[in-house]
């Protein structure tokens, strides 16, 4: 625990296990070679890195030299005005990649990201605002900033959960970032990931509690046929009705998990003109 603000998950790094056989060693090899020489690549791009077409480039890139499929949505905004507030449940570093390389939003991410190998240079060079959550004073200024961000039309992904766990039903949602979206107007797009081999849920790529970069990198070049499956759900907007942001947090929650409630109670209060949404095909991205 880095602060009152911060959150602790019950999961630890025996929750990632393969639900596939592993990878022979010399495809281990191969990967960690790839992916080595596609991170130097991407990190020698300096500022050019936060272009969204070079980002999205990167990003598929990197999980391309894992021997990552992504599959699932083709887009994550939600129509014209503001931007969308995308919110995702939060299981390993990979998710960044994944949403990237669907749509590269402004990350939101907690101030630890910016050091974590690889992940944390990537991070910084595409424009991702970290918050400090041991400094719990600072939050109003992040959910201005988000507002601000989503009110010039930039959608925001971020990670409600505050912290990693191996399944999407497990955390709570944190309320602060719905705010920003209830400041700006803006819609609020759920999005569940989810990862599998050989199309069985699998906890493999999991990055939870004392687990080391290095340790999950080495899971991950073993995992055999891993692919994650990016649901963008209905949008979500609390525009001429009631809602308030524990409520909001709570609607997209159940979206993620897969509540089958969630988008009708949300339809039922949203404004006469519904926000547009994105839904999800089963291209590979």
């Amino acid at each position: 625990m880095n602060g009152p603000w911060d959150v602790s998950s019950d999961c630890t790094p025996h929750c990632a296990v393969h639900a596939a056989p592993r990878a022979t060693a010399p495809v281990r090899a191969r990967r960690g070679a790839v992916f080595a020489h596609t991170v130097r690549r991407a990190l020698t791009d300096g500022e050019r890195l936060a272009d969204p077409v070079r980002l999205r480039g990167h990003a598929a890139a990197l999980l391309d030299a894992l021997g990552i499929r992504v599959e699932g949505a083709t887009g994550l905004s939600a129509g014209n005005g503001p931007g969308t507030l995308v919110v995702a449940n939060h299981i390993s570093w990979l998710d960044i990649l994944a949403l990237l390389a669907v749509e590269p939003v402004t990350l939101l991410a907690k101030r630890e990201v910016g050091g974590w190998p690889v992940v944390g240079g990537l991070a910084r060079r595409a424009g991702t605002h970290f918050i400090d959550r041991t400094h719990p004073r600072r939050l109003p200024d992040t959910v201005r900033q988000v507002a601000e961000l989503l009110g010039s039309g930039r959608s925001v992904a971020v990670f409600p959960q505050a912290t990693t766990w191996c399944t999407a039903a497990q955390g709570d949602f944190r309320r602060a970032t719905f705010q920003a979206a209830l400041d700006a107007g803006a819609p609020v797009r759920p999005v569940t990931l989810g990862y599998t081999q050989q199309g069985r849920p699998s906890t493999a790529a999991a990055f939870c509690g004392e687990d080391t970069f290095a340790g999950s990198l080495r899971r991950v070049l073993a995992a055999r046929e891993l692919t994650i499956r990016v649901t963008a759900h209905p949008a979500l907007t609390a525009v001429g009705t009631d809602l308030d942001r524990r409520e909001l947090a709570a609607l997209a929650a159940r979206a993620v998990r897969g509540g089958p409630q969630a988008v009708a109670v949300a339809a039922a209060r949203r404004a006469p003109a519904p926000v547009a949404s994105v839904p999800a095909s089963p291209a590979h991205v």
